[in-house]
């Protein structure tokens, strides 16, 4: 089998498409074959060495997937041949909150990932995919996906009439205004780029800010609220978390899940010690989060925005995509049916 696996250090450069034994599967485990991996910032991250620069090497990358199962262990029961499915990203992350064993399980560092054509999975670590997307689609699930709805519908319990500003246009920012639109909020969507703004408009955004055209945009983004806004999805970091303060409304959430625009702040606290201002940080979720993102998904029809899908033999341009910050939605690389 094919796998995608950073070898010889780090660095876009040593990504390798390499053959590897097809892997048996033990008693509780099933044998998945990948037709479809989604792409993270997270994998880039890794690729880079900036993640995590002491993760061991070798390391097959990707945290998402969408598959079929092939095989199964003599005592599986939750899954059966057939089924499509999608591991979840922290394999020992079922239900509850993170821990740091969880920490420890996932995929794409410092577990092997995602980018293999074969996935040996635990029958525990996966979830069946919502009959109405193909594998593709299914596959930006895993990360963006529930990271997207368990910060807007489990941690913030955004309603219908109340208001969402998010920033930007990756997948969970994009996934983030599918659900506030489905859920009947009021959504501002703050993009570098007026093109992706116009875009994001197409796609049910209420109101649409270009940053590099009003770089302080957290007064007018709250004003479009009203009060302000009930939530902020914030995934630039330290760049964009002043302006978010400064949109969200008293007694609001800013969902930190992102420091695209830097790890570390100077922040003036005040305002969020005035306002009562709630900032929770954001890690994916658990395989309940996943079932109950695909409950949400089934009944509401969503559907993914991809803005582009590979070949695993162009595995490195995808990565040059992602980490090029010019895609509208989730780049993905398929595996050849």
């Amino acid at each position: 089998m094919r796998v995608v696996c950073l070898r010889g250090g780090f660095g876009f450069e040593n990504l390798t498409l390499e053959e590897r034994p097809l892997p048996t599967c033990g008693k509780n485990q099933v044998l998945v074959r990948v037709r479809a991996v989604s792409l993270n910032f997270r994998d880039v991250l890794m690729a880079r060495g900036e993640y995590n620069p002491r993760q061991p090497l070798p390391l097959v990358l990707g945290s998402d997937a969408a598959g079929e199962v092939i095989e199964r262990g003599p005592s599986v029961t939750r899954v059966r041949l057939g089924d499509r499915v999608c591991p979840i990203f922290a394999e020992r992350w079922l239900v509850g909150s993170v821990t740091r064993d969880a920490l420890r399980s996932t995929r794409g560092g410092p577990l092997d990932g995602t980018l293999s054509e074969f996935l040996v999975v635990d029958e525990q670590a996966l979830v069946a995919a919502p009959s109405h997307l193909d594998f593709t689609e299914a596959a930006c699930l895993p990360c963006a996906g529930v990271t997207a709805h368990r910060a807007v519908r489990e941690l913030g319990g955004l309603q219908a009439g109340q208001s969402l500003v998010t920033i930007g246009t990756g997948g969970v920012s994009l996934f983030a205004l599918s659900f506030a639109r489905a859920l009947g909020a009021n959504i501002v969507v703050v993009s570098r780029s007026l093109e992706k703004a116009e875009r994001a408009r197409e796609l049910g955004a209420t109101h649409t800010l270009c940053s590099r055209q009003t770089p302080s945009w957290g007064k007018l983004a709250r004003d479009l609220c009203g009060e302000g806004a009930e939530q902020v999805v914030e995934v630039g970091g330290a760049g964009t978390l002043a302006e978010s303060v400064r949109a969200v409304r008293p007694g609001g959430t800013i969902l930190l899940i992102g420091v695209l625009a830097g790890g570390i702040a100077e922040l003036d606290l005040r305002p969020i010690l005035m306002q009562d201002v709630r900032i929770q940080g954001v890690f994916v979720g658990s395989r309940a989060s996943f079932e109950a993102m695909n409950e949400f998904v089934s009944k509401h029809a969503v559907r993914p925005v991809i803005d582009r899908v590979f070949a695993v033999e162009d595995v490195r341009a995808a990565f040059e995509r992602v980490a090029s910050g010019e895609q509208f939605g989730k780049v993905c690389i398929e595996f050849a049916m």
